[in-house]
């Protein structure tokens, strides 16, 4: 898609688009495997970005099996990996992507009606976006745990439209995992997504793939 077009409302994805944590998350990610010698690819990784709470938790429960240290229920397995993790604090505000709050009130200003939805859970969407200082930003906070099923699935999507009083036809996404784009091209929006390119995943469903979140302001 070159041209321009118009729209009733972006949709906000939030991590890896508001905030850089995906590739921080992963380096966690990594840093727990190697500590207990658990053999996983950086593509079984990627495959983690953009997974929704549950899935990750159910992910952990595999890992754990899988480096011989027994069987344990979803949450019994992020209860270990979390007491294991206790020392990654986040800075949030310091992981926002560049441009972020003047990107919202230039949409703003367009007259564009702000929205997110998040496969995380909804207590660390309001922590996220407390500590960038733009919790009052978005009409609509939607998280994936509302749902049975988090993205792909379309139904957050789907929803999030609903709340806002608009067709998915007039609605247009920010996205950077797979799952966030299939998701939005499932429930009928336009999916931009921020590039991405530290992860061995393809973003070629998105209508457009921009380099930043400014960037968004150049094709709507």
């Amino acid at each position: 898609m070159s041209a321009q077009a118009s729209f009733g409302a972006v949709i906000f994805d939030m991590d890896g688009v508001i905030v850089d944590s995906e590739y921080a998350y992963a380096q966690e990610e990594r840093a727990f495997l190697d500590a207990f010698g658990i053999e996983v690819s950086d593509e079984e990784i990627a495959q983690t970005v953009g997974c929704s709470h549950e899935t990750f938790n159910q992910t952990v429960a595999q890992w754990w099996e899988r480096g011989g240290y027994g069987t344990f229920t979803p949450e019994e397995a992020i209860a270990r990996f979390n007491a294991w993790g206790k020392d990654y604090v986040y800075d949030y505000r310091a992981l926002m992507n560049p441009g972020v709050p003047e990107t919202l009130d230039a949409l703003r200003a367009r007259g564009l009606r702000l929205a997110l939805a998040s496969s995380s859970p909804m207590d660390n969407i309001r922590e996220v976006l407390h500590a960038c200082g733009i919790e009052d930003e978005f009409e609509v906070i939607v998280s994936g745990e509302q749902f049975h099923e988090s993205k792909p699935n379309p139904e957050i999507y789907l929803h999030t439209c609903e709340v806002l009083g608009l067709d998915p036809s007039a609605c247009c996404c920010v996205e950077d995992s797979p799952y966030g784009i299939e998701a939005g091209k499932r429930a009928g929006l336009t999916v931009f997504a921020k590039r991405e390119s530290r992860f061995p995943f393809s973003q070629d469903k998105a209508d457009v793939i921009i380099d930043t979140v400014p960037g968004i302001l150049e094709v709507i």
